[in-house]
């Protein structure tokens, strides 16, 4: 498949070096290729594409959006949201406020009633948008090793083609998921990334995912 990566930060980076891995074609899209870890991951990565945002919009059969929230509807608009049309979107946000954290808790620029996703939803609504790896840190993201327990991806979405799609690459990639419904289930999920974060923020613990266990 050809992968569009929107966001050339960490998160970025590391899921490119994973769908590469994985034998996939890969984009990377920056607003400067010439950055110097876009041009120190792209060598190290072999067969790795950096572009633009809507170079690598248009590249990708399946795009990836890995960029801050804060900046998501304005590097969508300069990627070109009729590029986003007939495409599954996986959507790796989330909507974390700039602000500093209070007893090691986010805020969010989101309220309850509300998500980053129904929001990116919105504005590309002819493409499938997936939400997942957003609730793990970058560094468990791919093939995620604890102990032999597999953890448990949350993801959501309108399309089940595309959540199905997703699922795949899931597996592939060393998880579990559990599909939590239409894209309002992303009012529950992107909050997960609050949870995930409090024990790095207040203890610098920053091993560890969630895992749902069944009966």
């Amino acid at each position: 498949m050809k992968i569009g990566i929107i966001g050339s930060g960490i998160v970025g980076r590391v899921l490119g070096s994973a769908f590469l891995k994985e034998g996939n074609e890969l984009m990377l899209g920056t607003r400067d290729t010439n950055k110097e870890e876009v041009v120190k991951w792209k060598g190290e990565n072999n067969g790795a594409q950096t572009g633009s945002f809507s170079e690598t919009a248009i590249f990708g059969e399946i795009l990836v959006l890995a960029i801050s929230g804060l900046a998501a509807k304005e590097v969508i608009d300069i990627a070109g949201t009729d590029n986003f049309k007939g495409k599954v979107v996986i959507d790796a946000t989330n909507p974390i406020a700039n602000s500093a954290p209070e007893n090691g808790v986010l805020s969010f620029f989101t309220g309850n009633n509300d998500s980053l996703m129904e929001r990116i939803q919105w504005q590309v609504p002819e493409a499938f948008v997936v939400k997942a790896f957003s609730c793990v840190g970058n560094a468990h993201m791919y093939k995620p090793d604890f102990k032999g327990i597999q953890p448990t991806m949350f993801i959501c979405g309108n399309d089940e083609k595309a959540k199905k799609t997703v699922t795949s690459i899931l597996k592939a990639f060393g998880w579990e998921t559990a599909d939590m419904g239409k894209v309002t289930a992303a009012r529950a999920i992107e909050p997960l990334c609050i949870l995930w974060c409090i024990p790095g923020i207040l203890k610098g613990q920053w091993n560890h995912a969630f895992k749902l266990l069944k009966k």
